[in-house]
């Protein structure tokens, strides 16, 4: 039905009928038109506002990456779009559905180097570097199209961040518009029946097979699990692989446990990974046959030339590569002694990360089943990454092959923002942990319960490690000035507690759980830890 609306009520109401009610953001003078239509509209809204637009952006994705959804963030153009830069190339590499809506200066002006307030060159070629796609709206009747356009490009194919700038005269102006239904059909590629089938007899006839899982993999984590059991391979997943595949079971494996294995696979399948480490390094010394799924035919051969590459989800592929397997498997033996095996010299091998591991342990305690743990680049979160226990899909989110710094603690408001009904807590390094403390106001206002482990021994830390270790002591920018972070955090409103050993870090998880109304703040003071570097 045609109505009369400004471009910023066709904005807002063709979010909601996408399925979005909220909305992280920071508002400005170009997106007023846009908050004036989620004033008019705010029983149907969550806003959190946010205190930098970075915050915004991050909070964003890991609200996106803990449920799998659309998820919806707002800056106003210019210097607010470039604050957001950091969150979109980590969501690129975390194949996250995060949408950029961004404002723009007056159309008249786009391109004109005037000098106009928030105006950048080619503020839409920035976005189209960050983004799977990105557009513009020239009038307020192109709003919901675009809108449309972007949700239909974040469920098809490879999931990508997207962005839409509108201009803030498109968002003042008044005009009939025709409002899109909600309804996403996203574009499935055509499954190969003859790859498939190809796959299947590989498959099927190998002694020694392995698979290898990333972020593609876990909408399919049931069916993973069934052909891993079918086939006796272990499932290795790094960072967004882990708990495609329980960790519990012996046929989950960490990425340094699986060298070995690796060294004796004639067939290895990957599915909805880079296997980036085994395509660029192991490989030199052992080249197994390879199987490729993934919905980025652009994928397949990066690192190799595989002997299969299946263009599909995983969720399309492995029903019918099931299927056809039941034909070709043969009959093996269990390998769960061979497997358990391999976990073991792992443990005994990565027992050395103390007192991380104590940490971690307390960690995966206190989180329960399906408690959510963030990592970030600090020396805890490093371990995590080759030793912690992920038991299921979407609870451990990390920052990807981008390694961005300071993304962890606003990441994880989202992430709580979505999954309220489960603990998440964020472990934070001092360094990586004042890029955002800002948000600290965000939490505390909006009532986010985050419970965040901050480990802090005044320094960049693991480069200084490096400073130390490869270049001879000479340590140059590395020493931090800290605030009384226990203070600091007080002084927000929120629950500062201090620790120092696992057991006192337990007692601290316990009570940031019983606080459902503020975040928890846990300080725990450290001098060193060893370098997770020497399992690289």
């Amino acid at each position: 039905m045609t109505q009369t609306m400004t471009g910023g009520e066709a904005a807002v109401l063709s979010l909601y009928k996408h399925g979005i009610n909220t909305v992280f953001g920071l508002p400005g003078v170009q997106n007023d038109w846009l908050y004036n239509a989620f004033y008019d509209h705010r029983e149907k809204f969550r806003i959190i506002h946010t205190r930098h637009e970075q915050g915004a952006a991050y909070m964003g994705l890991g609200h996106s990456l803990a449920k799998d959804e659309p998820t919806v963030f707002n800056v106003v153009p210019g210097p607010g779009l470039l604050n957001a830069t950091a969150a979109l190339s980590t969501a690129y590499a975390l194949n996250a559905k995060l949408f950029c809506l961004t404002g723009q200066i007056n159309s008249r002006a786009i391109g004109k180097d005037w000098g106009e307030l928030h105006e950048i060159n080619d503020q839409l070629g920035v976005m189209r570097g960050l983004t799977k796609w990105a557009e513009r709206a020239n009038a307020p009747s192109e709003v919901p199209g675009l809108i449309h356009k972007a949700f239909t490009q974040m469920q098809s194919g490879r999931p990508r961040p997207v962005g839409l700038e509108i201009p803030m005269d498109v968002l003042a102006a008044e005009c009939a518009v025709d409002l899109l239904s909600g309804d996403v059909h996203g574009a499935e590629p055509e499954l190969n029946e003859d790859t498939i089938e190809a796959a299947a007899k590989l498959l099927g006839q190998a002694k020694t097979p392995m698979i290898f899982v990333g972020s593609g993999a876990q909408g399919a984590s049931a069916l993973v699990r069934q052909l891993a059991e079918a086939l006796q391979a272990p499932v290795v997943g790094y960072r967004t692989g882990m708990g495609v595949v329980d960790a519990r079971s012996y046929l989950s494996l960490h990425q340094p446990a699986a060298k070995g294995l690796w060294d004796k696979a004639d067939v290895v399948l990957t599915i909805g990974s880079n296997m980036r480490v085994p395509a660029r390094k192991w490989i030199k010394g052992h080249a197994p046959q390879i199987i490729r799924i993934d919905v980025d035919p652009d994928s397949h051969e990066k690192f190799f030339i595989p002997a299969c590459a299946i263009t599909a989800r995983a969720e399309q592929a492995l029903p019918v590569l099931l299927n056809r397997l039941e034909r070709h498997n043969s009959v093996r033996a269990s390998r769960k002694d061979e497997l358990l095996e391999a976990k073991a010299k792992w443990a005994e091998r990565s027992a050395v990360l103390e007192p991380q591991l104590s940490y971690l342990k307390v960690i995966r305690e206190e989180l329960g089943e399906d408690g959510v743990f963030v990592d970030e680049l600090t020396q805890v979160g490093f371990a995590s990454r080759i030793t912690y226990p992920v038991y299921n899909p979407r609870t451990y989110i990390s920052t990807g092959y981008q390694g961005t710094l300071g993304y962890g603690f606003p990441t994880a408001l989202g992430v709580k923002v979505a999954r309220p009904d489960v603990p998440v807590i964020s472990v934070c390094g001092d360094g990586g942990f004042m890029f955002g403390v800002q948000e600290l106001a965000t939490a505390v206002q909006h009532k986010i319960p985050l419970i965040v482990l901050l480990f802090n021994n005044n320094q960049y830390g693991n480069v200084q490690q490096m400073q130390k270790n490869n270049y001879g002591g000479r340590v140059i920018a590395t020493d931090l000035h800290n605030p009384d972070f226990v203070r600091m955090v007080e002084s927000f409103g929120a629950q500062a507690l201090r620790a120092t050993t696992p057991e006192e870090v337990r007692t601290a998880i316990q009570q940031g759980k019983r606080t459902t109304d503020v975040p928890t703040v846990i300080e725990v003071p450290f001098t060193e830890m060893p370098s997770v570097d020497q399992f690289r």
